[in-house]
């Protein structure tokens, strides 16, 4: 896999997110997550997972400067197979924990609230969050109920509508976050907390889970097709196509 470095450990493994410098999530990035995902749960051997990414950045979300040139057929594409990854994730049976290593804005956000823990890097400069409606691409429901499940209702609302992104001490008040660890330490971190896990009984720790989770599970759309098709439309939007524009060429002027 190119955009994925796996590491095999006692009991369980670790997916490294490895694109590029801020790991920018691409239609190559979701199909090698949701093989990863496949394989490692069907796998009786791995009893977890652990999903990190590279200092500084765990994802910095959707490959804008890509994305923009994709044409109508391979956005509908893209959205479908990225909401079939976060269901596949948020419904993933084994304890899987998130190891944020840095800033986890949208996209990146998406990824790690599917997972049972985040322990992310202690840094001022570090976001996570979900502002989607700041830079102009269409929540869906699912991803709305997953961010109330961690955050409440209230709090998740107000932060979604003003397309807040967090620093992770406000993450960790909200319940975002699990805990702040130096960055060196966000793995280990997450190691740890795996390794308790893993001194569980398996059955019951996977029962507890589904438990655990029923009620959420419950509410979200496994098909999810109106909240795809919605996206997928108005990403076509003339004055969204603009301001996209404007936002991809701010990021292939910094890139120069």
């Amino acid at each position: 896999m190119s955009n994925l470095i796996i590491t095999k450990k006692e009991g369980y493994t670790i997916v490294q997110m490895n694109r590029g410098k801020v790991n920018a999530i691409n239609r190559e990035m979701v199909r090698e997550l949701k093989e990863a995902f496949e394989i490692l749960e069907a796998d009786e051997a791995v009893k977890g997972v652990i999903l990190s990414g590279q200092p500084h950045y765990f994802s910095a979300g959707l490959d804008l400067i890509e994305l923009f040139q994709y044409d109508k057929d391979q956005i509908r594409e893209f959205f479908s197979a990225f909401g079939a990854l976060y269901l596949q994730l948020v419904q993933f049976k084994k304890p899987f924990i998130s190891a944020i290593t840095g800033h986890s804005p949208a996209g990146g956000t998406v990824l790690a609230v599917t997972s049972d823990n985040r322990f992310m890097a202690d840094g001022e400069k570090y976001v996570i969050g979900l502002n989607e409606v700041a830079v102009n691409i269409q929540i869906s429901q699912n991803l709305t109920e997953v961010y109330a499940f961690w955050m409440g209702d209230g709090l998740a609302s107000r932060y979604i509508l003003q397309g807040k992104l967090l620093s992770g001490t406000e993450a960790v008040s909200a319940g975002l976050v699990d805990k702040l660890v130096a960055l060196e330490s966000v793995v280990e971190t997450a190691e740890k907390q795996m390794k308790r896990y893993l001194q569980a009984d398996q059955e019951i720790l996977v029962n507890t889970k589904a438990k655990i989770r029923k009620h959420l599970l419950d509410k979200l759309d496994l098909t999810a097709q109106n909240s795809l098709k919605e996206a997928s439309e108005l990403w076509w939007k003339p004055e969204i196509r603009a301001k996209m524009k404007g936002y991809v060429e701010s990021f292939t002027s910094k890139k120069k």
